[in-house]
């Protein structure tokens, strides 16, 4: 089992005694497993460890689609998830679905525990070479989908971090920061939760 704690000095920190999981579902790329923590630390300020919670997702697949039911995935996530753990994000590389979209690039649950991520989708129209642009995408939808469990909501600002994406094309555009709205409101969450 794969274990890496980050605590950085340069970013915000709680001095909780809770963290953000990330849990890959495959085996990733240290690098891509790095950037992601670096990044979620940064902006959501708890220190990050990663660790697989789930092995395999094959329960959730939809033979009939071939793709995997993200929200089957979370329900089981969020209760597997350590008392430590006050978010969660898995990472894997199946396709994902919800009955009433042919895909997505992840799932979260609003203002919940448990969010997933797909790698599946955000390699389309790369090169096998261009790792860093592929990295870039997965740590934006990364944010994105955390940034929905700390209660953000999709956000009208197309280079907003939180705007929702319907093409790979949209995810390039979008910037990788939140705008001045959303970051407010992330503030406000954050005081909400260092507070109960």
């Amino acid at each position: 089992m794969l274990v890496i704690k980050w605590k950085r000095s340069d970013c915000l920190s709680f001095q909780s005694e809770h963290s953000i999981l990330i849990s890959p579902v495959e085996d990733f790329n240290p690098d891509l497993l790095e950037s992601i923590s670096r990044e979620v630390q940064r902006l959501f300020g708890y220190r990050t460890e990663i660790m697989s919670l789930l092995q395999d997702v094959g329960f959730a697949l939809d033979p009939g689609r071939d793709q995997h039911h993200s929200t089957l995935i979370l329900e089981k996530l969020a209760g597997l998830a350590p008392a430590r753990v006050i978010k969660v994000l898995a990472v894997t590389r199946v396709d994902l679905f919800i009955p009433i979209l042919t895909h997505v690039y992840g799932e979260a649950q609003i203002g919940g525990r448990a969010c997933i991520l797909s790698t599946h989708r955000l390699n389309e129209g790369l090169a096998t070479s261009a790792r860093e642009i592929f990295n870039q995408r997965v740590v934006k939808e990364t944010i994105h989908e955390l940034g929905h469990t700390f209660n953000l909501r999709h956000c009208q600002e197309h280079a907003c971090i939180m705007h929702y994406c319907r093409s790979i094309k949209d995810v390039d555009r979008k910037a990788d920061q939140l705008c001045r709205y959303c970051r407010i409101l992330l503030a406000d969450e954050l005081k909400r939760l260092a507070a109960t």
